[in-house]
């Protein structure tokens, strides 16, 4: 029981983490691109202040739940839920390095003025941005496969234990 409400945290956080970065890479980028900098720079500053919080939490339940579930399990399904906890780690990284700095000078930027290089750094935040979902995406797909595989495939020992129990008798009584 544990392993299934571990497994359903994870799926339930990656996948709301990759639905708001794909979301933000199909629909935010493009509109931050389509409107005149001052609006972007605003908008982008003030859309930080409501990420922060929500945004880190879910990568860090989606961490947390994915390698959780990879102490749990076994084989095949350990490999792939450590994948994913790995890849939710790699869009942490990635936003905490990558696109958290570039966000505090586009914080700067919005109460001064941009830099003549802005395109440039603008840029380089939305490859990282492109990266983090990337990585999330690969995560939650992982996770899918994992929820999809059949039951009892190295979910854990006594679970296996159990199916195999469940064969036997079954088996046994279609024989006797």
């Amino acid at each position: 029981m544990r392993v299934r409400l571990t497994q359903g945290i994870a799926l339930l956080s990656t996948g709301a983490l990759a639905g708001a970065f794909g979301y933000g890479a199909a629909n935010l980028v493009p509109t931050f691109n389509a409107v005149p900098l001052d609006m972007r720079l605003s908008f982008h500053t003030e859309l930080m202040k409501m990420n922060g919080i929500t945004m880190q939490g879910a990568m860090g339940l989606s961490v947390l739940s994915a390698l959780a579930l990879a102490v749990m399990t076994r084989g095949t399904a350990r490999w792939l839920a450590s994948g994913a906890g790995l890849l939710a780690l790699a869009s942490f990284l990635i936003t905490r390095l990558g696109n958290v700095p570039i966000n505090g000078r586009i914080k700067e930027w919005a109460a001064t003025s941009a830099p003549a290089d802005h395109a440039e750094i603008l840029s380089r935040w939305e490859a990282f941005n492109y990266a983090r979902t990337g990585a999330a995406f690969a995560a939650f797909a992982l996770l899918i496969l994992l929820a999809l595989r059949p039951r009892g495939s190295g979910l854990d020992s006594k679970q296996t234990a159990q199916a195999a129990s469940k064969r036997v008798r079954r088996r046994a009584a279609r024989v006797g």
